[in-house]
């Protein structure tokens, strides 16, 4: 039996976080500042951890090793089970033409590009999330983008960010009933202290998104509906957890802030006249903007014009290079998303027809009927209707009880107090796991599109071939968390962040930032720093539901420096290996978001906000 301790360095609780998060800085410093490969970032970062386990805990080597295996296998089930299983689901409707009906069927809603990312990334993401989760919003939304002519790595930022605010209730509650479990707190406390801290948040995300789109302008343009989408979405999430159904809050929120944007852009539509004439670039770090030469640019990797670009929409039919993007209609390079239609040739460059900035052209589209417009949105409308009656009791049960639960083979691991810990204990939840139910939607799709079998396999080991990086990525990673916990350099680091005090309020929800950013699960992350957060609470004299919703909440904002949902972003819209940029346009709005959130909490703690806390 392995029992980690907090101080295995001179008994020193300071030096010992300092060698603990030595596995994380390697994998910021690597992703980063020296943009290596993900694979090669995760993997470096995990040898590391082995290293700092083995030499500075004391870990057997072999309880390390099997501590990273778990992880892995964790990753391949239930993660990669999931976000492959729903980029398989989004291929054979680009197989079957019925992606291209629902790019027009969309802009026809609204052809203006701030509004579709809020209705898609933001709306539609938060029903998915409450929904599903695991990766599932990012992997399903970024491709919606890449069709209605969104650039590849503006999809990807795009849905990063609008994968925030919907973290803390989804799927269906299960952060914060963790939460709840591994403190003893009441459920109905948690949520609704969660749900009056990341509302706030959610009041500025659709006017962060709406300026990443179209910059200064676009936020001129679409102001007034990101407003009523922020204010509608965070009334909704906050009425919903304190008050109905804490479970719900994500799916409320979405459904409610959809149709409100719908109808304010119905009614107040964006203004035209002051558009620009071509897309503007994709989203910098704050305080800064993109060149020509920079990815996103004008001319650059991923920009208007530039290789490997996606520009509005391109002609059907109209060629791609290698390893290029493209609109749906003409496949682009390989490793790429594309539909079957026009051949890519090796170096070729894509036609594109630059339109107006944020305005998706669909007047020389021929009209779709009711039919293919019904069996283009189908897949989407059956992903919900099963996983929302998967969530009936009769059905969960029946789903549930088959699962096989087993301690990890020759795993064997105590927690810091000596108890047993949870760590090697393995859900084999093979028929009630969100993939399955992915699988299950997927073969219901098969028939309304009139997807042969063949062609439904062949899809399916295109998909599993074009992740291959991006599933040893995932694999990596979480062997990276399993080991950081089960060493107890999680608990290390948490620890002595948890002595600050009075002042650890601030602290409390960079903590589940850092939990979020290293797992990339809120449930993963309220797993690890759950009773961490109430102890030091206690200790320091500070309401323990409060600093315990913290963590929740924090975490919302370290989902988009994931390493796990910033590769299944990259290769749902095929920018495989640029991992690194995503985390670098990323990293800024994570630390001003969670510094907001820090002091929110902060000033809860005091009698300033302290009205705030149920």
């Amino acid at each position: 039996m392995y029992r980690p301790t907090l101080d295995p360095l001179a008994d020193s609780l300071a030096l010992s976080a300092l060698v603990a998060g030595l596995p994380i800085v390697t994998l910021f410093l690597l992703l980063g500042v020296l943009r290596v490969r993900a694979w090669l970032a995760a993997l470096g970062a995990l040898a590391v951890a082995l290293l700092v386990s083995v030499l500075a805990y004391s870990m057997p080597t072999g309880q390390a090793l099997l501590t990273a295996s778990q992880g892995a296998t964790f990753a391949l089930f239930p993660l990669v089970w999931t976000f492959g299983t729903a980029i398989w689901i989004y291929r054979m409707t680009v197989t079957s033409g019925h992606f291209d009906v629902l790019r027009r069927s969309f802009a026809r809603v609204s052809d203006d590009q701030q509004v579709q990312a809020l209705v898609i990334a933001f709306c539609f993401g938060s029903l998915l999330e409450g929904l599903a989760g695991q990766g599932t919003p990012v992997a399903i939304t970024t491709v919606m983008l890449l069709a209605l002519g969104f650039h590849p790595m503006k999809a990807a930022t795009v849905a990063l960010v609008a994968n925030t605010v919907p973290a803390a209730f989804g799927p269906l509650g299960l952060p914060i009933t963790t939460l709840a479990r591994v403190t003893d707190l009441p459920t109905g406390d948690l949520g609704a202290m969660a749900g009056r801290q990341v509302p706030v948040i959610a009041l500025f995300i659709p006017l962060l998104l709406v300026g990443m789109v179209g910059g200064r302008r676009g936020l001129r343009r679409t102001w007034h509906i990101a407003l009523a989408c922020g204010v509608s979405f965070a009334l909704a999430q906050f009425l919903t957890s304190n008050y109905f159904a804490m479970a719900l809050a994500d799916i409320v929120a979405g459904l409610v802030s959809a149709v409100v944007v719908t109808v304010t852009a119905r009614m107040w539509p964006p203004r035209r006249h002051d558009d620009p004439t071509i897309d503007p670039a994709d989203p910098a770090e704050p305080g800064t903007t993109s060149t020509p030469d920079e990815p996103g640019g004008p001319g650059g990797p991923g920009g208007p014009g530039g290789p490997g670009g996606l520009g509005a929409p391109v002609a059907q039919g109209a060629p791609s290079g290698s390893g290029g993007s493209r609109a749906p209609g003409g496949p682009g390079g390989p490793g790429g998303l594309g539909a079957p239609g026009a051949p890519s040739g090796p170096g070729g460059s894509t036609e594109q027809t630059v339109g107006v900035v944020g305005r998706t052209d669909v007047g020389s589209d021929p009209p779709d009927s009711s039919a293919q417009v019904w069996r283009a949105y189908a897949p989407y409308l059956v992903i919900v209707a099963i996983f929302g009656l998967s969530q009936v009791p009769v059905i969960a049960d029946a789903l549930n009880a088959v699962t096989v639960t087993f301690n990890w083979p020759g795993l064997h691991l105590l927690t810091t107090s000596g108890a047993p810990s949870t760590l090697p204990v393995f859900r084999f939840n093979w028929l009630s796991s969100t993939g399955t139910l992915l699988v299950l939607a997927g073969l219901v799709t098969m028939v309304i599109l009139r997807v042969t079998p063949r062609t439904a396999l062949v899809t399916y080991g295109q998909t599993l071939a074009s992740l291959r990086w991006a599933i040893l990525t995932v694999c990596g990673l979480l062997a990276l968390a399993f080991v950081m916990n089960g060493s107890g350099q999680t608990a290390t680091l948490g620890t002595w962040m948890a002595g600050a005090g009075g002042l650890f309020a601030l602290l409390s929800p960079v903590l589940g930032w850092l939990g979020v950013a290293l797992t990339g699960s809120d449930t993963s992350s309220n797993s690890l720093f759950g009773a961490l957060q109430v102890t030091a609470a206690q200790r320091a004299g500070l309401d323990p539901v409060l600093l315990a919703a913290a963590n929740a909440s924090g975490g919302v904002v370290g989902k988009m420096i994931s390493l796990q949902n910033l590769t299944i972003a990259a290769s749902a819209v095929g920018l495989n290996g640029r991992e690194g940029d995503l985390f670098r346009r990323m990293f800024g709005w994570s630390v001003v978001l969670i510094c907001a959130m820090a002091v929110l909490v902060g000033l809860q703690a005091t009698p300033v906000l302290s009205w705030m806390v149920p």
